[in-house]
């Protein structure tokens, strides 16, 4: 809180650039600002947590460890810089068919996992990211399952690619 307010009046003073803005194409940086938020909603990022997010962007994006170590940088700014879910779920929600949208719910369940329990802060932005992503409550669950069930090897297929 005390960084926000930090944030607020130095831009009000001029002293920093206002945050550029997210384009639509930065749907792999939405993505993983949400697993951002996710890992850290619960007031820690712990090891697992860092070395879960390195893997999933990695595996699903098909990024090299450099690639992916940047992006995750960059999402960690930009997910700071962020007032709400809706600037990372509406460039996801542009560029992404339905598909794509389920597959980052599974991540974000993933990401929840990924310190050995889902907190409740955790569980309810998964429920919120995927309603404003249209995933329905249904799905909602059934991913939580599937992503449970696989937790000792998750899949090692590349992530969904945007639609044209």
């Amino acid at each position: 809180m005390f960084d926000a307010l930090k944030s607020l009046i130095s831009e009000l003073t001029g002293e920093t650039p206002a945050p550029r803005p997210l384009e639509a194409a930065d749907y792999q940086l939405a993505a993983a600002a949400l697993l951002v938020h996710i890992a850290s909603i619960d007031g820690e990022f712990d090891d697992d947590e860092r070395a879960r997010i390195q893997q999933l962007i990695e595996e699903r994006f098909g990024l090299p460890p450099g690639e992916a170590r940047a992006l995750i940088a960059d999402a960690r700014e930009s997910e700071r810089e962020a007032v709400d879910l809706y600037r990372f779920t509406s460039v996801l929600k542009r560029r992404l068919d339905e598909d794509g949208r389920r597959q980052v719910v599974g991540m974000l369940w993933d990401m929840a996992h990924a310190d050995g329990s889902v907190h409740e802060f955790e569980e309810n932005v998964v429920w919120r990211v995927a309603e404003l992503l249209g995933v329905s409550t249904r799905e909602r669950v059934e991913l939580r399952r599937e992503v449970r069930e696989n937790l000792a090897s998750p899949p090692q297929e590349t992530w969904y690619r945007p639609k044209e």
